[in-house]
């Protein structure tokens, strides 16, 4: 789960990261009287969504200006235009794709002197199952491009859990960012709050780009990009309370409701499979036969025929699905139930686009019988490549 900026900002303060003032604005006509409430004589108007590269992004509105999603003002009326500008607009980062995202609400915050931008980043290495920390100097870039084109800019290291955060940690980042006195214990500081912060509310990711030094010295954290674990929100409730649907693909959104995996993608063959591994192949498999999958879906090992009739209705949504591929492997899953399902959901959102169904497993004559008796135009397969091969040929004519 991701929140924006301004969320993100909030959280760290309370746990004694500097950050610059800000208003958050949900309205045009507000922005105005936020920008009043800063000492100014800078204001910076950011657009929020959930998404990397806004300054450098572009909005597909001409009146929107031709600037990224983040300006600067230099009166509290500059500030009010540019919100005008943006709110209710489509703005178009490397990170959102060519759709792009429509900005809903806008952060207005006090500019800061700077004098130096760095990188700074926590994050969960899965090959040694600990939280690490990333630091460069070179921030305000992209930091795949930095690892990219000067990998020797950067410091990467995890922290054991047995001893957790040592004061240690955060000197050798402000080493490595070339930091010197006062600054260095700011540093020490600071990794150690965004460290608790991380480790108690269950983060993924905490990223600060940039980190930037300004010109009194001080360090302060002037963007902050944070995303948790969505399994552990149970526990989580007040940073539940800050998750923002209208950034969520509705699709994904549903099939979240239906204890669904779902991933949105741009293809035209919706999938629907059981288990990760095998809804990975199917994906595969399309690919090599020359289409592009539109999903990755996986109904799980114990999926319901009200489960599966909701999956089969979420592909169906999907306005660039031109044909749908069911690959079901039942082992703990009953191919019957699958069959049950996907008639349900046929007779009650129809069928407009060619449907190949592979069965095997538990049930599976059963299940096949199912879908023959019911008289629907389903086209059957017999192994995963024909299925495959079948509906990319449906699809492709």
């Amino acid at each position: 789960m991701n929140i924006h900026e301004y969320q993100a900002k909030q959280l760290l303060k309370s746990y004694g990261a500097p950050v610059s003032d800000g208003r958050v604005v949900l309205r045009a006509e507000d922005a105005k009287t936020a920008a009043g409430e800063l000492d100014g004589p800078l204001w910076v108007v950011k657009a929020q969504i959930h998404a990397g590269g806004r300054g450098k992004g572009h909005f597909k509105e001409p009146e929107a200006g031709e600037k990224g999603g983040v300006r600067l003002a230099k009166s509290v009326e500059e500030a009010e235009t540019l919100a005008k500008q943006m709110l209710g607009k489509t703005l178009v980062t490397h990170q959102t794709g060519p759709a792009g995202k429509q900005v809903n609400r806008i952060y207005i915050e006090d500019g800061s002197d700077i004098t130096r931008e760095l990188y700074l980043a926590l994050l969960v290495d899965r090959v040694s199952s600990r939280v690490s920390i990333v630091c460069s100097t070179e921030g305000g870039m992209d930091i795949e491009e930095v690892a990219a084109s000067t990998p020797e800019k950067i410091l990467s290291f995890s922290i054991d859990p047995a001893t957790g955060y040592q004061a240690f940690h955060g000197r050798r980042v402000a080493f490595s960012l070339g930091l010197e006195g006062a600054q260095v214990k700011q540093m020490v500081a600071l990794l150690g709050n965004l460290y608790k912060a991380f480790l108690e509310k269950d983060m993924e990711q905490l990223e600060i780009n940039p980190l930037i030094v300004m010109t009194d010295g001080n360090l302060k954290v002037l963007d902050a990009k944070v995303g948790f674990d969505g399994n552990a929100m149970y526990r989580q409730p007040d940073v539940a309370n800050l998750r923002d649907e209208s950034e969520e693909d509705s699709k994904e959104l549903e099939a979240s409701k239906y204890d669904l995996n779902y991933i949105a993608l741009d293809g035209e063959i919706g999938c629907m499979v059981n288990g990760a591994g095998l809804a990975m192949a199917t994906m595969d498999i399309i690919k090599l036969y020359g289409a592009e999958p539109a999903n990755f879906l996986d109904v799980g090992g114990g999926a319901t025929k009200e489960k599966v009739t909701e999956a089969f209705k979420i592909i169906t949504s999907d306005k660039n699905v031109k044909g749908i591929l069911v690959n079901i492997f039942g082992g703990i899953m009953r191919c019957d139930i699958i069959a049950e399902g996907v008639i349900a959901a046929v007779k009650e959102v129809g069928l407009q686009v060619p449907l190949v169904v592979r069965l095997e497993g538990t049930n599976v004559e059963k299940g096949k019988e199912i879908i023959k008796n019911s008289g629907l135009n389903v086209i059957a397969a017999d192994n995963l490549s024909d299925g495959a091969e079948k509906i990319v040929k449906a699809v492709k004519g």
